[in-house]
């Protein structure tokens, strides 16, 4: 199991554990003044009349869309995963089977999504029991984020019966044995409540294990990669608390690991009768890995395993037999993979990897009976390619044909920008162009800058299409984000925040210092808490951006962060600090809150893509945010005599409260050929140009 990886999935409430073309990024809540009446309305009557001259734009670039998209249809997934006898295929609506031991193998439907009725129709997360002879999974439905639980019998499989069991909200689920399984529940945006499952002579039994009584805590079930323990994981934004039970003994109580300390975070694996735990106990409060016997898991019997070497963060680990396999990142955001045995004397072997890749997937599939490690590198631009690790030699070998990752053409620059206070902030930029070349090139950044969470930095068709187009895309890696660790995070979260801002305008400005782009052909893109960072850049620093993109946009932090009746405000306190009961946290975040500090200036143009249920961004907060700017700029544009770019604020409004974007891929790509429609237009670029452009490039490098 990957430690740091699953939890923080959970964490953020992303139901789906399997990697999918769209990644969607983590979120939190947000709220406003209702405006009502025709405040609202024309506000909507605007934007739509707006998007209306886009329309041509939109069905060219959807077109485009589908085309490349078409064209990386057979990279390589992560929807395939491995039982005892069969090997499992998922495609996001079904799971098909085949049988391990045959060499033709001939695929046999065990679950579709719309087993669980009711328009449920994506699958999410997928477990199967311990003998392979049931399947559960959470299946999901287009503009809602709550999820079905699905339970069906594998053997003597007879369509017709369908699902063995249903239920609502869960989260969250592990087998300990094929009949006893475990889940947390998710109400109101919360969950603090784990189950236990008994399934016996055709009847159904459950009982409550486990209640958290701290609103802060986030609560969620694994399983150890030995499929020895259940894990019960309680999180707060600054500390962690973890129980297990025994697959052996499914129905004791659960052990308490480690009890939770202020400060102390900790992720459990299992393996021979020892926990192997990653613990911010190392220097500086970063992870290092220790071990303990697992008849004495408290902290006072862990003993130091692996320390990773000065700037440098595990990102991520994988327990496999006798190894542990890591994932780090150095101060440059360079990813790394790092093997250690787990036996004394400890050998330590580290792994060159292409110097482009940015994403690391481990492979659902079983890794040779732990003599190899199996994994997918990607970068947005660079579609993932499955690589293969021998554990014993070190030896890293690509497993299958990579022309579909070819882009021979395509630069990865690792850059530093000097933020306000001397610190510096990692780049990375790709462009095809030499970076002497890019000065007239359009320029698209990204940023996040949140609860310690990384950058997407996974494959996306989208990104490559731009890439092809001569755009330069510039992934910021500031403060509050957890890129170089969890210093990294703290440094950019409560009374430093602003310094994220501060880090996102420094790495704008050494772009154009060193000549990538301009002002004039610049925009950014984020969503949910990634707007906040942008949206305090616009207020602060509006010259440096032409056109911004934001999706179910968190833009007012200090109104969230007063109304304690939200769902998910107290579990927040830890990011963003409490209002209520500190005046110096109150001001903190007054003084760069983006909905508290629109000015009349002259701002970039926005497209702002939300949804009308959204629980976590209600649409009354945004459409105060967009009222509020639209009467800054107009104010300003009133007294200014001088004839200068008027920019839009367009509201995007979409049905249904899923705050993640549509699951559909077709509603999906219909959002991203908007915003591209948008960047184009506000940008002033000529979309048929790049295109052939495009085109005769594709000719020259196309696979016969």
């Amino acid at each position: 199991m990957s430690l740091i990886r699953s939890t923080c999935l959970l964490l953020r409430s992303v139901s789906s554990c399997i990697h999918r073309a769209s990644h969607k990024s983590p979120c939190f809540p947000c709220t406003f003044r209702l405006y009502t009446g025709d405040t609202s309305k024309t506000t909507t009557e605007q934007s739509k009349a707006q998007l209306g001259k886009f329309s041509g734009e939109e069905k060219h670039f959807k077109r485009r869309l589908l085309s490349v998209h078409s064209r990386f249809a057979d990279v390589p997934d992560n929807l395939t995963f491995q039982g005892q006898n069969h090997i499992y295929l998922e495609d996001g609506q079904s799971i098909n089977r085949a049988a391990l031991a045959h060499d033709e193998r001939e695929m046999v439907e065990v679950f579709c999504a719309d087993w669980g009725g009711d328009g449920y129709k994506t699958i999410q997360r997928v477990r199967l029991s311990p003998s392979e002879n049931k399947l559960a999974a959470t299946v999901k439905k287009d503009h809602h984020e709550e999820t079905r639980f699905v339970l069906v019998h594998l053997e003597g499989i007879i369509l017709s019966q369908k699902a063995l069991l249903v239920l609502d909200n869960v989260l969250s689920f592990e087998w300990a044995t094929d009949d006893v399984l475990f889940y947390s529940t998710q109400e109101t945006l919360q969950s603090l409540r784990v189950f236990r499952l008994h399934l016996r002579h055709n009847a159904v039994h459950t009982d409550l294990v486990y209640e958290e009584k701290d609103p802060e805590f986030f609560v969620e079930v694994s399983r150890s990669k030995d499929q020895r323990l259940v894990t019960i994981n309680c999180n707060s934004k600054n500390s962690s608390e973890v129980w297990f039970i025994d697959s052996r003994a499914p129905f004791s109580c659960p052990t308490l690991i480690q009890s939770r300390q202020p400060g102390l975070m900790y992720h459990v694996e299992h393996s021979k009768d020892h926990l192997f735990i990653l613990a911010n106990t190392g220097q500086g409060q970063e992870y290092q890995l220790l071990w303990t016997p697992l008849a004495f898991p408290s902290i006072p019997h862990w003993n130091a395993m692996f320390t990773p070497v000065p700037g440098t963060a595990i990102k991520d680990m994988e327990l496999l037999q006798d190894h542990s396999v890591f994932t780090l990142k150095d101060s440059q955001c360079r990813l790394q993979i790092q093997i250690l045995t787990s036996k004394e004397p400890y050998e330590l072997k580290t792994l060159q990897i292409p110097h482009w890749a940015c994403d690391l997937s481990p492979e659902r599939v079983g890794s040779e009976k732990g003599r190899s490690f199996g994994f997918l590198l990607s970068s947005p631009v660079h579609s993932p390619v499955r690589h293969l690790c021998s554990l014993r030699t070190g030896q890293l070998s690509v497993t299958e044909d990579t022309q579909y990752n070819s882009l021979p053409e395509c630069h990865t620059t690792r850059l530093q920008a000097a933020s306000q206070d001397g610190t510096m902030v990692p780049l990375t930029l790709f462009h095809m162009p030499a970076l002497p070349q890019l000065s007239k090139s359009p320029l698209l950044l990204h940023v996040y800058g949140a609860y310690g969470m990384d950058l997407n930095m996974a494959f996306s068709p989208e990104k490559r299409l731009l890439l092809e187009d001569g755009w330069a895309l510039a992934y910021c890696h500031v403060r509050g984000g957890g890129e170089r660790g969890l210093a990294w995070h703290r440094s950019g979260s409560l009374l430093q925040k602003q310094r994220g801002v501060e880090d996102l305008a420094s790495c704008i400005q050494t772009l154009h210092h060193l000549g990538v782009s301009q002002p004039v052909l610049t925009a950014i893109a984020a969503r949910s808490a990634g707007a906040i960072l942008t949206g305090a850049l616009c207020n602060q620093n509006p010259q440096l951006l032409r056109a911004v993109i934001l999706q179910a946009p968190f833009l007012d932090v200090l109104g969230t962060m007063q109304d304690p009746f939200l769902p998910l405000t107290k579990e927040e306190r830890g990011e963003w600090g409490d209002p209520l009961v500190s005046a110096e946290h109150r001001d903190n975040i007054a003084s760069y809150c983006p909905c508290h500090n629109i000015k009349p200036q002259l701002y970039p143009s926005m497209l702002i893509t939300a949804y009308s249920e959204d629980r976590r961004v209600p649409l009354s907060g945004v459409l105060n945010y967009v009222e509020r700017l639209k009467k800054a700029i107009q104010m300003y544009n009133d007294g200014n005599c001088a004839k200068t770019h008027v920019p839009a604020v367009i509201l995007d409004v979409q049905p249904g409260a899923d705050h993640f974007g549509p699951e559909d891929f077709h509603l999906s790509l219909n959002e991203n050929a908007r915003q591209l429609a948008f960047l184009y237009r506000e940008l002033g670029l000529d979309y048929r140009k790049t295109q052939r452009r495009q085109k005769r490039r594709t000719n020259k490098h196309q696979v016969p």
